[in-house]
């Protein structure tokens, strides 16, 4: 039996997560905001249409900020076919997913859900077939107190106060030719710029995100963001990614190895962008807004489950059912974004409800929680505060990764993968330690032990564990608590040394008390 050794200490931290890192997505794509979080009709649907079953889930997941309303729906949508009363808007063919949009659901709804639900709006602006005007245009109608034509007729519409929304996309993988109008950097970096600029001068407090390309795996991965950031890099604050990450090629230790690519993404992003401050000269730092991540792969397989006949309104897409497997990965995945802390201070977990989602319902009936539920669950409660600096020594192993979601198949070598992924998070004000560690062997139990330097008195408050047998194994309707936690024993605290035992393929979470 191998051991594996951390050592950290308290005065040694990356940073500090800000809370829009525990962010998710809601798009207007098949029964994410219809049959989703909005279904009137509903036996637990309020006066205004929302779910009030998966209100309560939200709530417990614990999102911080809200990304709407696309995504690539985003990209072919006028924001004034969604306001004002709902029997006066109009019904469009939705080209980005093959449906009928019923416009039901609009800007008002999503802030009112927003702040039922106590978590921050996050709105995109189309710069597929529209521009800055029609973005400045948004921002006045949603943020201007009153007093000019768009700002009462906000409150025309019934929503006397201003909504305040401080944080806005510039688009959405513009350079994917899936896209409505798709753009080349050099076209999409000017339109970007003069939306910001635009936009800011609307409302000087915005925080904007210009889109990235759309994945590592892209051929205008580097040059696109170098390119955008050339043009925005005085209007804007943050540059976008998106992963997501598959086991095609059914190789469990590949797939749980393929989140370090994550690790690897944001550095080269984090480059590229210092790399434009430097040879501006400028002090400026461009944060990163991972407002697209998940697994997701089975359904993209089946075209029939994209594209249906008839353009449908919210039509059953994309609804993936996440295994034991899928939520170790996703776990992963939220250690990466925790290790990246300084840079990544927004993250948006795509999507939140039935759509690869933590958060499945049945039409008219239940709600229940996916396996990737638990994990986000422990990153959005427990991953509060300064992020600690470990060295983590542990037996490695080889793997080989295949991303066939690019132009082409590529496999990318990963050497020396650590079995153990772990970060460790120090909440000063609440004083607590929490640990979490993703074991990635599918047969060996790790004895983990722990030097916790710089802490005194510890005592164990909490160990969760989420594991099983079978790796496939998923909650559904019948049986929606098939996965979910359970405690982690015998974990022992002595001194500044923790000892605990990580069961094979396991996601693991120990929580500590300080004096």
């Amino acid at each position: 039996m191998r051991n594996v050794e951390v050592r950290l200490h308290r005065d040694f931290a990356i940073g500090t997560t800000h809370p829009r890192l525990f962010g998710a997505f809601l798009e207007h794509l098949g029964r994410c905001i219809y049959g989703g979080i909005f279904e009137p009709g509903h036996p637990t649907a309020d006066a205004k249409g929302f779910r009030q079953d998966v209100l309560g889930l939200v709530r417990e997941l614990g999102p911080t900020i809200m990304r709407y309303p696309g995504g690539n729906f985003v990209s072919g949508y006028n924001w004034e076919d969604g306001v004002g009363p709902a029997a006066q808007r109009p019904r469009r063919l939705d080209l980005a997913w093959m449906s009928t949009e019923t416009n039901q659901f609009g800007t008002n709804e999503f802030i009112d859900w927003c702040r039922l639900a106590g978590i921050e709006p996050m709105l995109a602006v189309n710069l597929g077939t529209r521009g800055a005007d029609a973005a400045r245009n948004f921002v006045e109608y949603c943020n201007h107190s009153g007093g000019t034509a768009l700002s009462d007729l906000r409150r025309a519409h019934g929503w006397e106060q201003p909504h305040g929304v401080k944080f806005w996309c510039l688009g959405n993988e513009m350079d994917g030719p899936w896209q409505i109008e798709a753009k080349t950097a050099e076209a999409y970096g000017r339109v970007a710029c003069e939306a910001a600029k635009v936009m800011k001068w609307v409302d000087r407090g915005l925080e904007l995100a210009a889109c990235g390309s759309s994945g590592r795996r892209m051929r205008t991965f580097g040059q696109w963001e170098e390119t955008v950031l050339e043009h925005t890099f005085d209007h804007v604050e943050y540059i976008s990614l998106h992963t997501y990450l598959n086991n095609y090629d059914a190789d469990t230790p590949a797939f749980l190895a393929s989140c370090d690519l994550m690790d690897s993404f944001i550095e080269e992003v984090v480059a590229i962008a210092d790399s434009v401050a430097a040879r501006r000269r400028s002090a400026k730092r461009i944060m990163l807004s991972f407002d697209e991540w998940n697994v997701w792969y089975r359904t993209r397989r089946d075209r029939r489950s994209r594209i249906k006949q008839g353009w449908p309104a919210a039509p059953p897409i994309l609804e993936e059912v996440y295994t034991v497997e899928d939520a170790l990965a996703f776990g992963g995945m939220c250690i990466s974004l925790l290790n990246h802390a300084d840079r990544v201070t927004v993250a948006c977990l795509a999507q939140l409800v039935n759509v690869i989602a933590p958060i499945m319902t049945e039409t008219g009936g239940p709600a229940w929680r996916q396996t990737i539920f638990w994990p986000f669950l422990h990153f959005s409660r427990l991953g509060r505060g300064r992020v600690l600096r470990t060295q983590v020594d542990s037996p490695t192993y080889a793997a080989r990764y295949n991303d066939p979601n690019g132009p082409i198949d590529e496999y990318f070598a990963l050497p020396a993968v650590p079995y153990l992924k772990l970060a460790a998070v120090h909440d000063e004000q609440e004083g607590l330690l929490t640990l979490f560690a993703l074991n990635r062997s599918l047969n060996e139990t790790f004895p983990l032990a722990v030097r916790l330097g710089g802490f005194d008195k510890l005592a164990l408050k909490q160990a969760q564990q989420l594991c099983d047998p079978d790796l496939s194994a998923a909650n559904t309707k019948h049986q929606p608590d098939r996965v979910r936690p359970a405690s982690l024993p015998a974990v022992k605290v002595a001194g500044d040394r923790l000892e605990a035992s990580l069961a094979p393929a396991s996601w693991n979470v120990i929580q500590l008390s300080l004096a």
